[in-house]
């Protein structure tokens, strides 16, 4: 064996340091983690998957899309996860009136102590935090392009200058399912940019009578902020580091592989029922979602189940249905579905190799 392969006493001992100080950071992040929960839970009723799939967004850096009926508690769940986190929390209410400088902001005239005109730059509300985009569909296609730089890039171009938006920067966006009228639905490009689309349950008899418990007597107090904006930051890092194998990162490829019509691996239901799949940015929010998952549940490494869990709001708005796919009333979430029960695990080869 070469000298410069021999592991080292040294070198032993750093990745003992840093196996060491990586167990360290993912117990403080699954405590972490459990604060936040029990802060959001304190507020919201139930919803414990949603807030769940919003954490994962969180985690990965991402944004999120939430879908549901009017009082459901979208806007609840953002401002509450603002404040619980100790970050800028902005909102922009989507109309069709809205223009982009009202979202990104704006140069304007100002006279300044000595009476000389300069201009300055007025920042608009995308300069948050934890943005809050409500009701993203009602605005024009113009004004939600506004967003597609600031989503991308985390900077927004006004006047020829580049200003960036401080970290960590989260949109969380609001859909109505049911008024449909007067919306203009949201750009392929655009919605591929959110990492998740959520969709919001209604809630049960049971999580309705707390509701009402919670909602029509004495107000109660905002929450506290449990964790701090450099405590956000690590554990974003940290989610970054989860390990993933080979094996999980092949089946993250065949499954976003398997979304597509034209593939001859695809199922049938694929084949029939959607024009266009999901793409590279896709297969990278099941690896980074699935790190969130992991990382939530206190584990250093991704399985193959992460995939699984993450998958339907992961793809389920990345996946364009055909006129045969909507006529039949075919659902993204249920191509999912085939498209799970029709991917194997484990590599062909080594398929091969465990029933020899």
């Amino acid at each position: 064996m070469p000298d410069a392969a021999k592991p080292t006493p040294d070198r032993m001992d750093s990745d003992v340091a840093d196996s060491a100080s990586f167990a360290v950071a993912l117990e403080t992040a699954r405590e972490a983690s459990a604060r936040l929960r029990e802060a959001i839970g304190s507020v919201l009723v139930g919803q414990s998957e949603v807030v769940s799939q919003v954490l994962w967004g969180m985690l990965a850096g991402g944004h999120v899309l939430l879908e549901g009926a009017p009082g459901l508690g979208k806007t609840l769940l953002v401002r509450t996860l603002s404040q619980c986190v100790d970050l800028k929390f902005s909102r922009i209410q989507f109309t069709p009136d809205l223009m982009p400088s009202d979202v990104t902001g704006t140069n304007i005239l100002v006279t300044d102590d000595k009476g000389q005109r300069q201009f300055a730059l007025h920042k608009g509300p995308i300069f948050g935090q934890v943005v809050l985009a409500d009701e993203i569909n009602r605005a024009t296609p113009k004004t939600q392009s506004a967003l597609l730089e600031a989503m991308q890039e985390h900077a927004c171009t006004i006047g020829g200058q580049r200003h960036a938006i401080g970290e960590p920067f989260f949109v969380l966006a609001t859909e109505n399912p049911i008024e449909m009228e007067g919306t203009y639905p949201l750009p392929e490009a655009q919605l591929d940019r959110f990492l998740l689309k959520v969709l919001i349950p209604t809630p049960s008899e049971e999580e309705m009578t707390e509701i009402l418990a919670r909602t029509t007597g004495v107000a109660t107090s905002t929450p506290t902020a449990v964790l701090t904006h450099t405590e956000v930051l690590t554990l974003m890092r940290t989610c970054r580091a989860i390990v993933a194998s080979k094996d999980v990162l092949q089946y993250a490829a065949r499954v976003v592989a398997a979304s597509d019509p034209a593939n001859a691996a695809a199922p049938e239901l694929v084949r029939t029922s959607l024009r266009f799949g999901a793409g590279v940015r896709g297969a990278q929010s099941l690896v980074l979602a699935a790190k969130a998952a992991a990382l939530l549940d206190g584990r250093a490494n991704i399985a193959f189940n992460d995939i699984n869990l993450v998958a339907k709001p992961v793809l389920r708005h990345r996946l364009i249905r055909s006129f045969e796919g909507e006529a039949d009333g075919v659902t993204t979430d249920s191509v999912v579905t085939a498209i799970l029960e029709g991917v194997k695990k484990l590599p062909a080869k080594v398929e091969r190799a465990t029933t020899l």
